[in-house]
């Protein structure tokens, strides 16, 4: 069996929200969007954890995890195997193909992630300059103030979201990020991890969406060559 496509859940929720069904009105008004990310983002926990043993192994002894016996399935997903070429070595033997963990090569596709994340922001005229408040990442009006270094710290924090702390620390040095002032906030987290009070209706949540879909665009492969 081939698996089409991953989807992370993402869940909005309100303390006072309901549904209006037919002549019903149901209680705990939940909104669950579905965006498509790159099965690579998971996976990586898995190879990084490998290739602390220095050698080729085939995927099927990578993805290994007794939590979670069902990680088994990113392996189903299609041209998974040209995707690993961006994060590791690879070599065939005897019709088999075995893989190594590649720093390397890691870092190079996430910088290729981080750079379309900034265009993918610019395009659509988002901004998101430190000194903006939150409610600023919303519109596109404050653009222009908006400095390439703004860019491209937002960009790295929202991949940082889905990869270990020390490479998105080698990540930073990659970018030649400079560590950012105390003054500075940090880059707002995905839905989850907000607080409930911050969107006060669906209008601001729809245009959080907008926001991130961009990102998830990015985050699912689309345009890396």
């Amino acid at each position: 069996m081939c698996l089409h496509q991953l989807f992370e859940i993402k869940v909005f929720k309100e303390k006072h929200r309901s549904w209006f069904i037919n002549q019903s009105v149901q209680s705990g008004g939940l909104l669950h969007f579905a965006t498509p990310m790159d099965p690579l983002f998971l996976l990586l926990h898995y190879l990084i954890k490998a290739g602390k043993e220095g050698k080729y192994q085939p995927l099927d002894q990578v993805v290994v995890d007794g939590m979670f016996p069902d990680c088994v399935l990113l392996l189903r997903f299609p041209e998974l195997e040209k995707s690993l070429r961006h994060v590791t070595e690879e070599k065939e033997v005897n019709s088999k193909k075995y893989y190594k963990y590649s720093s390397e090569k890691t870092l190079k596709w996430l910088v290729k992630k981080v750079n379309q994340t900034v265009v993918a922001l610019k395009a659509n005229d988002i901004s998101v300059g430190a000194r903006v408040q939150s409610s600023a990442y919303f519109s596109g009006g404050q653009i222009s103030r908006d400095k390439e270094e703004d860019y491209v710290r937002y960009a790295h924090g929202l991949i940082s979201e889905y990869i270990p702390k020390e490479l998105s620390d080698d990540l930073s040095k990659s970018l030649k990020l400079p560590e950012p002032p105390a003054s500075v906030p940090n880059p707002p987290s995905k839905v989850r991890n907000c607080d409930q009070d911050t969107f006060r209706d669906l209008e601001n949540y729809c245009a959080f969406n907008r926001h991130f879909s961009l990102f998830y665009s990015i985050l699912k492969g689309e345009k890396l060559s």
